[in-house]
């Protein structure tokens, strides 16, 4: 039996891949390749290169394939974007979560692992967010990713789909071979964004808002390496087979760094001076996101591995440097 990984040429997605790959699992491998990249399809992993909004797509695939379980990452994930075209996201996230759900249920495959986000939660009432806090989302993306979590929940009731719902704060990194790592086009990750100046793609990186409610005014997010999310993906498929409820974890190092502090961690571990300079708030941006993961620790056994922002950002910039 196989694990299907959907959206598996993506950032996350291919580092699961990865991490499943050495841990001997048979995996499949299904992207559409709208922001994922052949190239960092591990070259074990059986590749489909289809949406799964085509039914048809789907069924060829669970017909061909003898799928245990699914991790599904296919999902539109930018939240400037979201705002400004929301009827995309509603297309991608729920349209094509409710075809995958119907592919599913017809070819009895009952466990799904889903990469949710802790753009759920809104403005956090709690720091840090505990799974029980209340989800508000202040954009479409949010929005979206805590819908197809509610659609799990009642498919769930309906036909025994059992699922595990990680909710992750912001991923970052790179795989330690330097073979695989961030490739978003266009780019509007922190981390990324700000290692393009050294390697001469920008001339400065902005900081969009120094007027929250923080430490230096900048926002706070919790920083988890690629690797440790993937590790969890791995984990909660483990859980599901051994007979796990459905339920929700949290994913993150329970540390907050604010832009500034990333900044002048970058500054540090490349050695260049990182000029930034000062732009208006974003729309949905949230002053401070800091997970609670001691849920995901103590039920999952999950124990992250790369928890400091130096090594972090340095297998980034070994990714980045080697393109």
């Amino acid at each position: 039996m196989a694990i299907l990984v959907l959206g598996g040429a993506g950032y996350i997605g291919s580092h699961t891949v990865y991490e499943l790959i050495g841990s001997g699992a048979d995996v499949v491998v299904a992207d559409n390749l709208e922001t994922g990249h052949r190239e960092a399809v591990h070259p074990q992993a059986r590749f489909y290169q289809g949406d799964i909004r085509s039914r048809d797509f789907l069924d060829r695939l669970f017909q061909q394939e003898a799928i245990d379980a699914v991790i599904h990452f296919a999902a539109n994930s930018l939240v400037g974007e979201s705002m400004m075209n929301p009827l995309k996201y509603y297309d991608n996230n729920l349209c094509g979560t409710k075809v995958l759900l119907e592919a599913m249920v017809a070819h009895n495959v009952r466990k799904i692992v889903f990469s949710s986000t802790a753009a759920t939660y809104g403005e956090p009432v709690n720091i840090p967010i505990l799974e029980t806090d209340p989800a508000h989302p202040t954009n479409t993306y949010g929005e979206t990713k805590l819908a197809m979590e509610r659609m799990f929940h009642w498919v769930g009731k309906a036909h025994g789909l059992r699922y595990v719902s990680l909710r992750y704060f912001n991923a970052c990194g790179a795989h330690k071979s330097g073979k695989i790592g961030e490739m978003h086009q266009p780019e509007t990750h922190l981390i990324p964004i700000i290692l393009q100046v050294p390697l001469g793609k920008r001339k400065s990186v902005s900081i969009y808002g120094e007027d929250y409610d923080t430490r230096d005014g900048t926002c706070v997010r919790d920083y988890i390496h690629v690797t440790d999310l993937a590790q969890a993906h791995i984990l909660a498929v483990e859980y599901l087979n051994r007979g796990g409820e459905s339920d929700i974890f949290n994913l993150g190092n329970g540390v907050g760094f604010t832009v500034k502090e990333v900044i002048e961690c970058a500054r540090k571990v490349t050695g260049h001076p990182i000029p930034a300079i000062s732009a208006p708030r974003r729309a949905g941006d949230p002053a401070q996101l800091v997970a609670s993961s001691e849920k995901a620790k103590n039920i999952l056994g999950w124990n992250p591995q790369y928890d400091d922002l130096e090594t972090i950002i340095a297998s980034a910039w070994n990714f980045h440097r080697k393109r």
